[in-house]
């Protein structure tokens, strides 16, 4: 097979099912933009239901047989498709900032967390170990096996394409089962179809990858409430997050769910505010604030309110912004105008509530200038709204009590951090957060492949990495033999 370059224009225009690259024929296209220059940079098949079957057919067919080869196998494919990814790191860094808006500091994080997560997965098939356990009954010998789920369904967003959808499929494929893969549509080639080159020059048999491209409002209900799939992977909001988990539960699917959040960075009395403000920068305003763990809440003492407000804001006003492709640009576009306006409007409506604005407010395009409202609370639009862009209000407390009441006011609980020199008092509010992460003297973005991943309250359900997804992934079969005859009743 000649591969290949991984550019916008190396024929992306199309499907990869059954191991096949598949025209759009008759199906109609989607083009994929640029969010800086808003020019179309690829076009790619909008997938139809009929697809997505095919998809599942195929996936169901291939998996029972990858599922039999033995672990080296699959590893070997792993640890192929990870060679790949480093070789071509460049090309890669180049997709994303493309078609995804990511800065050179984002996409280099990117790439830092996929390849940790396949190298982990590389694991995978050696550590998918059974038990034996004792029996209650005289002469029963009790084997608990761990085998693969079967087919997983993936649905990932457009935020961080690449690793949100390689923390699903390279798990998925390494412990034996097989993928369909729907990526966002703003982001059908880095979050898919590249997936798809990279596996298949690793080697992965025909079907036990397939990726479809289309629209989540056309085949999105086909991906999560189709009879196939044993698990469900869907990274993205609560609201659509909620529609595929009842779409799974009712086919008795497992749903994997990493969803909205609305974490907040607490600065305490106690903290060193130039360490605190580094985390509130970095945390806020990489990748434009369009992480779901990024922070969307600064929690600041009263006594050190101004202070930090003033050297928050100094900061964002000196953010680099622009053209993703230039090394030194930190802040880059939004992903499309309906973004751009909803975050807009969650600053306008802010101020008009109260809200003074301290720096930005602004926009160049889809580049939007980093944003600090002071004299925030809770209720304004862009605190207690997921705003997914590059703001920051800051709302002031008094006591550690207060803190946390207001950090709990949300339907999340994805992540968070807290700020104190005063590490008692850093784990006594970090313990009192309902999240399912928190980091004391650092900020919520955090992701490391061997430690779960995920939130609570309406953030999600179960968790990715290290043992957590090899569970998620997995599912054990009891197996019993009676060595001796047994005694019945009757």
């Amino acid at each position: 097979m000649t591969e290949l370059p991984l550019t916008p224009d190396s024929g992306w225009n199309s499907l990869y099912l059954a191991g096949e690259w598949t025209e759009p024929d008759d199906r109609e296209t989607i083009a994929v933009e640029n969010p800086y220059t808003r020019e179309a940079i690829a076009t790619v098949p909008a997938g139809t239901e009929d697809d997505v079957d095919r998809a599942y057919e195929a996936a169901s067919e291939a998996q029972k047989e990858w599922a039999q080869q033995p672990p080296q196998a699959r590893a070997g494919v792993i640890t192929a498709a990870l060679e790949f990814v480093r070789e071509h790191r460049e090309e890669i860094m180049e997709l994303l900032a493309l078609e995804s808006g990511s800065t050179q500091v984002k996409s280099g994080a990117e790439l830092q967390t996929a390849t940790g997560m396949m190298q982990q997965a590389a694991s995978y098939p050696f550590r998918m170990d059974g038990q034996q356990m004792e029996s209650t009954i005289p002469g029963k010998e009790n084997v608990v096996e761990r085998q693969p789920a079967g087919v997983v369904g993936v649905i990932s967003p457009w935020n961080f394409p690449l690793h949100l959808s390689m923390r699903a499929v390279a798990p998925a494929i390494a412990t034996g089962n097989a993928v369909v893969l729907k990526p966002a549509s703003n982001t059908p080639i880095t979050g898919g179809l590249l997936l798809a080159r990279i596996f298949e020059e690793a080697g992965v048999p025909e079907g036990v990858l397939n990726v479809v491209t289309g629209s989540g409002s056309e085949i999105g209900d086909a991906i999560s409430d189709h009879e196939t799939p044993r698990v469900l992977a869907f990274t993205g909001s609560t609201e659509i997050g909620q529609r595929v988990a009842a779409n799974a539960a009712g086919n008795c699917a497992l749903p994997a769910l990493e969803l909205g959040g609305n974490n907040v960075h607490v600065v305490t009395d106690e903290a060193d505010l130039e360490r605190a403000v580094d985390g509130g920068v970095f945390g806020s305003f990489l990748h434009q604030g369009q992480i779901c763990i990024s922070i969307n809440r600064h929690l600041v003492h009263e006594d050190v309110y101004d202070d930090y407000v003033g050297m928050l804001a100094d900061r964002a006003a000196n953010l680099p912004t622009g053209d993703p492709t230039d090394e030194d640009t930190v802040v880059g576009p939004i992903i499309d105008e309906g973004q751009r306006d909803q975050i807009l409007e969650y600053v306008e409506t802010s101020v008009d509530e109260g809200a003074t604005l301290e720096t930005g407010g602004e926009h160049d395009g889809l580049v939007v200038q980093p944003t600090v409202l002071s004299d925030a609370d809770n209720d304004m639009a862009a605190a207690c709204n997921e705003h997914f862009g590059p703001v920051a209000p800051v709302i002031p407390y008094s006591s550690d009590e207060e803190a946390i009441e207001l950090a709990n006011d949300t339907i999340h609980g994805l992540s968070g951090s807290v700020h104190s020199e005063d590490l008692a008092q850093a784990r006594s509010i970090a313990d009192g957060i309902e999240t399912g992460m928190i980091h004391i003297n650092d900020q919520p973005v955090n992701d490391e492949p061997h430690v779960p991943f995920g939130g609570m309250k309406q953030s999600g359900l179960g968790r990715y990495n290290g043992e957590s997804i090899l569970e998620e992934l997995t599912t054990t079969k009891w197996i019993s033999v009676q060595r001796e005859s047994r005694e019945y009743p009757f």
